[in-house]
């Protein structure tokens, strides 16, 4: 299929009809900024000097003593906000501006992109609703409490069962009732065209970045790249950059209690077409992920592009699994991964002893866990 809508057959605009003009706005906005030098000095300046880029990309000696080869972890939770967010955020935020748009409206669960998105917001002047699961602000009343202290506004959100879907569904119903005035900026790389490409866009630094400093502190690429998620914001932000080099495995991991690829199948969720956990009618599934941010019935259409012509490869953590992960980091590295996170070190920790010691991977340490403890 060589629709620019679609990654293969995933993705689309399974909107409203009356959708469509805002979808064209927003697709024309995008397509100006990737080449609009003044727009792409201004988004790097705020990445550089207020997200903190470049970030690390930190030899784990500990850990690779453990696993057996050379594990690097690119360092994403020391960014502003503590997580790779705000890359997404900032950029948003600026079309934005570019847009007249003087309200942002998103969705959040662990409340990362919450906070990427108020902080975003306030730098730019303008005002963030954030919609939250009622769950899932019991679960991360610290980051919903910095997304008030931030300026933001937190909207509780009740309807189904008070997580992430919940969320995305009441910032498309506030988006859709304000077009001229409201930008959704929607965190993960999900939802009708263009959405998932000005994510994946976005988060393509850190990729850029894990190429370069690898080859600066190894002088060859990684044998195997991992990366956690759901609708895959920052899986896709480091795979991109190795999606030609065909010797580099990608390896994505979702949570077992929600995972879209390993008991999904082909649906239309929340405007595309992606894997997602559904029954025999199309309805999605519960799902029960102790990590709110990937409590998703759905995987993104470009990631499900990818792991269906086999270019990612995927897997599965429980919860059990991620939180012995997350005590095991502390105690291996003196570092406090986000529960998100501690899926793809699920999988690192898996593969014990199936390295040779030359053998490099990087893992996308996407984000810090305080919120988790």
């Amino acid at each position: 299929m060589n629709n620019p809508c679609y990654f293969g057959e995933f993705g689309g605009q399974f909107v409203p009809e009356f959708l469509y003009p805002a979808l064209k706005e927003l697709e024309g906005i995008f397509e100006e900024v990737k080449k609009d030098t003044v727009f792409q000095r201004e988004f790097h300046r705020l990445l550089d000097d207020y997200a903190g880029r470049p970030t690390p990309l930190y030899y784990a000696k500990r850990t690779s003593e453990f696993i057996g080869c050379k594990v690097y972890f690119k360092r994403e939770d020391l960014l502003n906000g503590g997580s790779h967010k705000i890359n997404n955020a900032l950029g948003q935020i600026l079309m934005a501006k570019l847009m007249g748009k003087k309200r942002i409206v998103t969705e959040t669960a662990a409340g990362m992109h919450g906070v990427a998105a108020t902080m975003a917001a306030s730098v730019a002047g303008l005002t963030c609703d954030v919609f939250m699961g009622i769950k899932d602000i019991e679960r991360q009343k610290l980051n919903a409490e910095k997304i008030k202290i931030l300026g933001g506004n937190v909207i509780p959100v009740a309807r189904g069962n008070g997580i992430l879907k919940d969320a995305v569904s009441e910032a498309m119903v506030a988006w859709i009732r304000d077009l001229p005035n409201t930008h959704y900026l929607i965190g993960s790389a999900i939802g009708p065209y263009p959405f998932p490409a000005i994510v994946a866009y976005f988060q393509k630094i850190i990729g850029v970045e894990a190429r370069v400093q690898i080859l600066d502190k190894e002088g060859k690429l990684p044998k195997v790249v991992i990366a956690c998620g759901s609708g895959g914001s920052n899986a896709l932000g480091i795979f991109q950059a190795f999606l030609s080099e065909t010797d580099v495995e990608l390896t994505f991991v979702e949570g077992k209690e929600a995972a879209g690829f390993k008991n999904g199948s082909k649906g239309i969720f929340q405007g595309a077409k992606n894997y997602v956990l559904q029954d025999e009618f199309g309805m999605d599934k519960k799902t029960t992920s102790r990590a709110a941010g990937l409590n998703y019935p759905a995987r993104g259409p470009q990631l499900s592009y990818l792991v269906e012509s086999g270019r990612v490869k995927t897997f599965a953590a429980s919860n059990n699994e991620v939180l012995n992960a997350f005590k095991m980091m502390g105690k291996l590295e003196g570092l406090l991964p986000a529960l998100e996170t501690c899926h793809a070190i699920v999988e690192l920790f898996k593969r014990k002893g199936k390295y040779k010691p030359d053998d490099v991977v990087i893992l996308n340490f996407s984000g810090r866990g305080d919120k988790d403890l």
